[in-house]
């Protein structure tokens, strides 16, 4: 089955500097380095040659240290920036093509972004900046108003409509944030770093949330933080970029257990790797797993291919310390403890 692709970039290149085609120039030709760059043409390389697809419905984590391109790759979705080389295309629309009305119609209708900072209008009410995509739209006062008080009640902000920015707390003010992107009812979702400045239980709450809404709303989401914990916890994917480039793109388990290189090796060190490894790739076969350890005890327990090493350890810690692994009603594996302790041992650090 074809995948229904929402963003699709292609080879996206950034260069800020007054020599910036120059630069582009020697890059494509001679293949120098960022540092190269700076030295010869006192340019910048923002991003380089970044090229992934984002799939309808994705969760889509764009990860990396401070200076390494994450955030000026996402402003190319939207326009924002304009890239010196590549192309972007949201639906199948190549978004470069866009004249001034229809990148503002883009903008408006299919894609929306949230910022770290909150970007919210002192001078306007909670509902207000809520609804504010929606007046732009030309939408008549009671209905912007309806879906302003429809999406504060997702955010969990019923009764505070009337408030004011500075009256709200910081994890508040992102929620207000987050429900003016979802007002306008977009496809797609741009969200740069916007947990960052809160506090860690204020932060996990509304990861919490946002997983939650990210579900129901069955919105494509590109999401861009520094923090590996944060894309584990809520990514369906994870690109993790180093000096403007993509390094790597793979789901959590992927990142974690096969790192392309030594960087990202150093990202992922200090993550407990338990909770990332499943049954699907720790059982044997029925008759395999039968050949070595003799007939699976009619009352062993039963698991999950998707259960995580944590889950495995409750079931088989009791009776005969055996998982039958079903699906669909039809044992495919068998995991018992030894096979468990030997993927804990590998995977712990």
């Amino acid at each position: 089955m074809a995948k229904d692709i929402a963003i699709d970039a292609r080879g996206v290149w950034k260069v800020f500097g007054k020599r910036a085609d120059e630069a582009m120039a020697a890059l494509r030709t001679e293949g120098i380095g960022k540092a190269e760059v700076l030295e010869r043409f006192n340019c910048v390389v923002g991003v380089a040659d970044a090229t992934f697809q984002i799939e309808r419905g994705e969760l889509f984590c764009v990860m990396g240290l401070s200076g390494s391109g994450k955030s000026t790759l996402v402003r190319h979705v939207n326009r924002l920036l304009e890239p010196s080389a590549g192309q972007i295309l949201i639906g199948g629309e190549d978004v470069m093509s866009l004249n001034g009305a229809d990148l503002r119609r883009l903008r408006n209708h299919r894609v929306a972004m949230v910022f770290q900072n909150f970007g919210l209008m002192p001078h306007r009410t909670v509902r207000d900046n809520v609804a504010m995509p929606l007046e732009i739209r030309g939408t008549g006062k009671a209905r912007r108003w309806e879906e302003a008080d429809r999406v504060l009640d997702l955010v969990n902000l019923t009764g505070w409509e009337d408030k004011y920015a500075h009256e709200l707390s910081g994890g508040m003010q992102q929620r207000v944030g987050l429900a003016r992107a979802i007002a306008s009812d977009p496809d797609i979702l741009l969200m740069d770093e916007p947990f960052s400045a809160l506090d860690p239980l204020i932060r996990r709450q509304l990861q919490d949330q946002f997983m939650d809404l990210s579900r129901s709303l069955n919105k494509t989401t590109m999401f861009i933080t520094h923090d590996l914990d944060e894309a584990i916890r809520i990514g369906h994917r994870i690109a993790i970029m180093k000096d403007g480039r993509i390094v790597q793109i793979g789901t959590p388990e992927q990142i974690i257990l096969n790192p392309v290189d030594d960087y990202v090796a150093d990202f992922v060190a200090g993550i407990s790797k338990l909770n990332m490894v499943f049954a699907h790739s720790v059982m044997r076969p029925v008759d395999e797993f039968e050949a070595t350890y003799g007939p699976v005890p009619g009352d062993a327990r039963e698991a999950h291919p998707d259960m995580d090493l944590n889950a495995l350890m409750d079931i088989c810690v009791d009776g005969h310390g055996i998982a039958r692994v079903t699906q669909s009603g039809s044992a495919v594996g068998v995991i018992n403890r030894p096979m468990l302790m030997r993927a804990i041992q590998n995977n712990r650090g």
